[in-house]
Parts: structure tokens; sequence; C-alpha cells
């Protein structure tokens, strides 16, 4: 039998006491015939290989919500005079290896050196374009950050950085990371593997943010399903004030359609979840799937067009690009 290497704990809802799984959603799991499937399909869209970008200096503190995007999943939050990192990478290649992987078409839209002082960093799961070790390195030594995470991940984060703070939740647990700011694990449709053997054996998510007045909710990596998990957080959390949700990393639909949204489905959890701001992430830095660069944007537009929503209510984030809450509940 099949021993977890990161995490042992009793058995749960979604834990079976070797691997993690997402209930009774659509399974996430493919084989390398699915996989040999895809590559032998030939559809991969053709990215270009640099896109420039103008990068931002942030402030040191903010009071208000402000969002600030990296690239991919690696945001600046800056609310309440926190300063929180979402899944950061600052390295050339989303990739074990520095020679061969995913390489980076857009610069950081925030200069490492320009970063403030980093209070807190949250990773979702342990794919390697969402922790990157050799930055959480950096950004220990720099700022000793809190690095918060699901259950199994610190495993892996403990032992590529020595001395690291490190708090670990499962799905609904809530943890402080400032003077009146707390973030809370919630649920998301996805996986985890860092090689082979290893797959879901550590636990996945997104965040939601408390912070006063101001609810931010940071989906993470999720396939749609039924929609289950997303009418659950509002129960559970009530409207974010913004929603980070992902758009992008979604072709062909027979093979990503479980691990990830596409951008119509992303406009269905912007109303599920009712909140009032939406920005997209996860699209543009990182080639992983097959369509093209620009058409996660394109078709998010056709699909608010559609549901009959205003387009500065869902916008796309590109790196450098900044967002300010435009007030409290």
């Amino acid at each position: 039998m099949a021993r977890n290497r990161y995490y042992a704990g009793p058995i749960s809802d979604h834990f079976d006491g070797v691997r993690f799984h997402s209930g009774n959603q659509p399974g996430t799991d493919r084989s390398l015939a699915d996989l040999w499937k895809w590559r032998r399909e030939g559809t991969r869209a053709q990215w270009p290989r640099h896109v420039p970008v103008t990068p931002t200096r942030p402030t040191a503190r903010c009071d208000i919500a402000r969002i600030t995007m990296v690239g991919h999943a690696c945001m600046l939050i800056q609310v309440r005079g926190v300063n929180i990192l979402t899944d950061p990478v600052w390295s050339d290649r989303a990739s074990p290896l520095r020679f061969a992987g995913p390489r980076r078409v857009t610069e950081p839209g925030i200069r490492f050196d320009d970063l403030p002082p980093i209070d807190a960093v949250l990773i979702t799961h342990n794919h390697y374009d969402h922790l990157d070790t050799v930055t959480l390195r950096r950004l220990h030594t720099r700022h000793a950050p809190q690095m918060i995470m699901p259950l199994g991940t610190d495993a892996i984060v403990s032992r590529a950085v020595r001395g690291a703070r490190i708090s670990t939740g499962d799905w609904h647990d809530t943890l402080p990371i400032g003077d009146g700011v707390s973030v809370t694990l919630t649920r998301a449709n996805h996986w985890s593997a860092r090689g082979l053997g290893d797959r879901r054996m550590a636990l996945w998510a997104g965040f939601w943010i408390e912070a006063g007045h101001t609810r931010i909710w940071f989906a993470g990596d999720t396939g749609y399903g039924d929609g289950a998990i997303f009418r659950d957080i509002r129960a559970r959390h009530g409207e974010p004030d913004i929603a980070l949700i992902p758009i992008g990393a979604y072709a062909p639909r027979w093979f990503m359609a479980p691990q990830h949204v596409a951008p119509h489905e992303a406009v269905q959890i912007f109303h599920d979840v009712g909140a009032r701001q939406a920005l997209g992430f996860h699209w543009g830095t990182f080639q992983l799937t097959d369509e093209p660069r620009e058409e996660p944007v394109e078709l998010l537009k056709a699909s608010l067009h559609a549901a009959g929503v205003p387009t500065d209510r869902f916008r796309p984030l590109a790196p450098g690009d900044v967002h300010d809450a435009t007030g409290a509940r």
C-alpha cells in the first residue's frame, strides 16, 4: 500500500489516509495514455517568446485594498497595512529544472528588489507554477514572512527553506496574519504533485482574506465541477468585495475541465460567490496548455457580454496592473 510522504493525519471527507480528493467532484487524475493523446493532437498554439512589461513599484503600505499583478497566480495584496503575496514565482521557469519546462514570456510586474516588506505568503498547492522554492528562499532571506499553505505542502517548504515560519491548515481553517487580518483556507477542485508517485498527497486550497470591512477571495487553481464549492463559500463567508478568479490554462477541455476553469466558468463563479468585483489571473505568463495567449481575455469579454455583466466588473490582470478597491462594505 502507498504511504503518504508529506502528511499523516486523520481520515476525513477529503482525505482517505493516503491521498486527498475533492469529494464528489469530477476526478482530476489523468493517465500517461491521456497525456500522450493530448500531446499527439498537436493543437498547441504558438505563443510569443516575450511580451514587454512595465513593472510597478508599490508603496510600502496601503490601508485600502490594492492588488498588483506580478504574473500568473502571483499577486501582491495590500490591505489594512498588511502586505501579502500569493503563489510567488520570480524564477524564469515553472519547473524543477532550470533548463527545461514552461518559461516566462513576461517579466514580473514588480521587480523583486522593489517589493515592499512582505508579511505573509499564501501558497495554494505544490505545483511548480505555484510553489517555487527558489523564490521562497529569497523571500525568507529578505523578508522572513509567515508562509501559509494547505496540509502536506509544509513538508516540501520546510525542507527547502530552513527556518521558514510556516503555518498549515485544512479547508475551512482560519489563521491570523496581522492586526485585524486573517485568512481561511477554502475548497478548490484541483490536485497536487511534485513528481512521480506523490499525486494528491498534499492538499490544495484557495484563501478567503478578512481585513476589517474588506473581504478578498483568492480562488487558487480550480475546476468548476457542479459549482457546489463556490455556492458553499458564499454561504460560509458571504460575498467578497474582490474575487481573484483564474481564467487561463483550460485547453483542451476534455483534459483540463476538472482542474482549470474556462472563462465562461469563471464568470459563473463570479455569480456563484456574489462578488462585487472580480480580477482574472492565471493567463499569459507561462504557457501550460493549448489556448492562444490572448484568448482568455477575449473569451472573458465575450462571456461577460453574454451574461449581461459590465466588463469593468471582471477585469483580466496583466503583469504590472494595479487595482484599487472602490469602497468598503
